[in-house]
């Protein structure tokens, strides 16, 4: 009987184990589509993904772009500048750069339109930080455009598909922004 155990046991441990790779949620991402917001009592239009949700806030000054289905907001900003442009672009990169010890990098990106006046950077992150994209947009002069994605759960790296689908949406909404 003792012998049996053992024989037993020494068989089971000769089949070789091989251990599967990570597997992660399949996500169903929405065909892509826009929208454009163009209210009267905002100074700027731009487009922005149907698949999302706008909440104003403070007299409009305040947008938060929801994503429901990937748990996310892009927070916007607007303000008129008042001979104090270097003073909210200093503020843009200090909140961006909050993010440096998190982030493995983070990348610049400028922004010019000349034709529409619209200028801009953008902040992209690589690694497991709070936000994924900051950008602020201006005309140098009378407005001033903030935006920041923040995901509303726990990061990691099993989100990097939805991050990089919403940032397209980001991106389409920086080139299409315009003045009134």
């Amino acid at each position: 009987m003792r012998f049996s155990i053992i024989f037993l046991i020494l068989l089971s441990c000769q089949s070789d184990y091989t251990p599967k790779p990570k597997a992660y949620i399949k996500i169903s991402f929405p065909e892509k589509s826009y929208l454009k917001l163009d209210d009267n009592k905002l100074q700027y239009s731009f487009l922005y993904p149907n698949y999302s949700e706008l909440d104003f806030n403070d007299n409009n000054k305040f947008i938060d772009v929801k994503f429901p289905d990937f748990s996310g907001t892009l927070h916007l900003t607007y303000v008129n500048l008042n001979n104090n442009l270097l003073e909210h672009i200093e503020q843009s990169r200090s909140l961006a750069y909050k993010h440096n010890n998190q982030a493995d990098v983070i990348s610049e990106q400028v922004f010019v339109n000349d034709k529409d006046k619209v200028y801009g950077m953008l902040y992209d992150y690589e690694g497991i930080t709070a936000t994924s994209s900051q950008f602020y947009l201006t005309d140098s002069i009378i407005h001033f455009f903030r935006g920041s994605f923040y995901f509303n759960t726990a990061i990691s790296d099993s989100i990097y598909p939805i991050n990089s689908f919403i940032k397209e949406d980001i991106t389409v909404l920086i080139e299409s922004l315009r003045w009134k």
